[in-house]
């Protein structure tokens, strides 16, 4: 894209009246073996949309065949223990290493559509993985490594994967997480034929076969045979919470999330060919896919791949790898800058920082302090802020002002891209045109990476996204626009709560805590935070009030059941919930309570006990700490 504000106009315009010609127009770019038949389909009372239809390419090919000089640095692998030195994988050795993986996994029989588990720290070997599935069509599924073993076991029987590749550990900062030890709980009974396990200590007795990382394929050949993709076959299937207590499968094919991971990152971040990207995402989630693998590989980006922690062996972690790569582009959660201006100005201070282009925030919306400082001490008032709105169930940005080339404000996200047409509803559907009115983000038409379906069951899918508003995606935010169009994202409206740029269901929450042996009911809200954005409250009903060991315990319950990073900032025990009589938990005033609301409650009317709520009030008051 040309960068001006005059040309963004000229092509959004341009997408808005022919988007079919527009993508059609993007997707000549890359490579297919066969070209495709139909550029888009779709039916939002399906909840379909199809995309280069008949056409074949593979997402690995469209990486490495690409590329002129494989000399070129793939990443910059930076550990979590400080190194002088500067480790590298170039395009060529990636590409060879990937092949061999990718051999090592059709020789176990794993092909085309077969599902793979992926629970690996953030190692080069990781990227190898993902890879290797996709050029032999098998469909990765990567879990998040914070997760417990239960979670792991969760989502390795809904998508039925037939081999999971972990390390025998995970470190991080100075904590050693046991994922062998995780995986041998979780996969016993599975669908799990083989493990392939990086720095296999020894064989255990385990229930499947299992395989040291290296020794598993640094023998096989270093050319592969490409299995050639149908656009629409998937790619990728990545979980996310919803307002219920499953976890989504969401599902990515391999045409359209290609297509777009690759231009949004070149055209959002206005990459050029001789930049640095550190994007400080872990691969677990959907950032680490698309701003870490696929969008910056496919655009033969040199990027970080960091293993570590921000504060880890100190708190100039991040400024100090910015000046030894001399990092261009700088890409991390509000929730990291948020923590790292409590260390106070001096440390980044004290670094030069001079090399940085662009910087950028995903995951959550930014707070004005948290971006004003951003772009004061880090950016030194040079760099453009792109305050990047998107899910994982978009496959890539949707709204975010390009760098450098579109107006941007403090705590709005900016501008759609061309080819996304956003809209904002009222409760009754009806468009809101009116500016700085509170509305429903919601989308009239799709983009190439748009979720196709919510693995093994599309009903699902339909009804998450769907059927809110007839005719539109449904995002789940509430969202409002500014005079110049800027959108602002509020925030989530249904039961699902963002912590550090990571969702969780509330009923996911509750089921976990609902196993202890001692409590009764549970009821789990957000409230601000200032380090993470939203934090969690959880209101559990027991028999015995006076037992405060009970918190410590349901909190275990919780890592033991989903991980660590979804255990509860704050649990009041209580002796009963607002309830309506028909026995509904009145969650909207656990909300207020949460928020620091002691007397604004509205209609409680309905309410069986009364009472419990100035209850709750004062029991938030004596435990909550600012």
């Amino acid at each position: 894209m040309r960068n001006s504000f005059e040309a963004y106009q000229t092509i959004y315009e341009q997408s808005k009246n022919n988007p079919e010609q527009f993508w059609s127009e993007i997707a000549q770019q890359f490579l297919w073996k066969q070209p495709w038949k139909e550029t888009v389909t779709f039916d939002f009372s399906l909840g379909e949309n199809q995309w280069f239809i008949g056409g074949k390419t593979n997402i690995t090919e469209n990486i490495f065949s690409k590329i002129e000089d494989k000399s070129k640095i793939a990443f910059y692998l930076e550990p979590n223990d400080v190194k002088p030195e500067k480790s590298v994988i170039s395009y060529g050795a990636l590409e060879r290493k990937v092949n061999q993986f990718a051999n090592a996994l059709r020789k176990k029989g794993i092909g085309k559509g077969d599902r793979v588990c992926i629970y690996l720290p953030m190692k080069i070997e990781a990227v190898i993985a993902v890879l290797a599935c996709a050029k032999i069509g098998a469909v990765h599924t990567i879990v998040f490594a914070g997760f417990s073993a239960n979670a792991l076991a969760d989502r390795i029987n809904d998508a039925a994967a037939k081999c999971i590749i972990t390390a025998q550990e995970l470190v991080r900062g100075e904590k050693k997480v046991p994922l062998k030890k995780m995986v041998d709980e979780a996969i016993s009974g599975t669908s799990i034929l083989f493990s392939v396990v990086l720095d296999l200590e020894k064989n255990h007795d385990t229930s499947v076969e299992e395989f040291d990382f290296q020794s598993f394929y640094q023998n096989e050949a270093e050319e592969c045979a490409t299995e050639w993709m149908d656009s629409e076959d998937p790619l990728f299937i990545l979980y996310t919470s919803g307002s219920t207590g499953k976890p989504k499968g969401v599902v990515h094919h391999c045409g359209g999330y290609m297509v777009y991971t690759a231009y949004t990152f070149k055209n959002v971040f206005q990459y050029q060919s001789d930049d640095v990207f550190w994007c400080t995402a872990d691969i677990g989630w959907i950032t680490g896919h698309s701003y870490l693998i696929y969008g910056p590989l496919l655009n033969h980006a040199t990027s970080i791949l960091f293993e570590g922690i921000p504060t880890y062996p100190n708190p100039g972690r991040f400024w100090e790898i910015v000046d030894k790569y001399q990092v261009t582009h700088f890409y991390t959660a509000p929730t990291a800058i948020r923590s790292l201006m409590t260390f106070g100005d001096a440390i980044p201070q004290s670094y030069g920082l001079n090399s940085l282009k662009v910087l950028g925030t995903v995951g959550e919306p930014i707070n004005k302090e948290a971006y004003d400082w951003y772009a004061t001490i880090i950016g030194k008032q040079n760099c453009p802020i792109v305050d990047t709105w998107w899910q994982t169930e978009t496959g890539g940005i949707l709204i975010s002002n390009m760098a450098g080339i579109e107006p941007s404000r403090a705590t709005y996200a900016g501008l759609p891209l061309p080819g996304i047409f956003p809209i904002l509803l009222n409760e009754k559907g009806e468009e809101i045109t009116d500016p700085n009115q509170e509305g429903y983000l919601c989308f009239s038409y799709p983009w190439p990476s748009m979720i196709r379906t919510t693995y093994g069951s599309h009903e699902r899918c339909i009804q998450t996204y769907f059927s809110h508003f007839k005719g539109y995606y449904f995002s789940g935010d509430a969202a409002k626009k500014d005079e110049n169009g800027l959108f602002r994202i509020i925030g989530r409206v249904d039961d699902v709560i963002n912590v550090s740029g990571h969702r969780f269901g509330t009923a996911e929450i509750e089921n976990a805590m609902n196993k202890h042996e001692r409590v009764f009911e549970s009821a789990v809200v957000g409230y601000p935070h200032p380090l993470k954005g939203q934090g969690i409250v959880a209101f559990v009903i027991v028999n015995d009030l006076e037992d405060q060991s009970l918190i410590e315990s349901i909190r275990s319950t919780v890592q033991t059941e989903i991980g660590a990073i979804a255990k509860p900032d704050l649990i009041i025990l209580t002796d009963s919930l607002p309830k309506t009589r028909s026995g509904k938990i009145m969650r909207r005033i656990l909300r207020k309570i949460a928020e620091g609301e002691t007397t604004h409650f509205g209609d409680t009317s309905t309410l069986l006990e009364p009472t419990i709520v100035m209850q709750l009030v004062a029991a938030f008051q004596s435990k909550h700490i600012n």
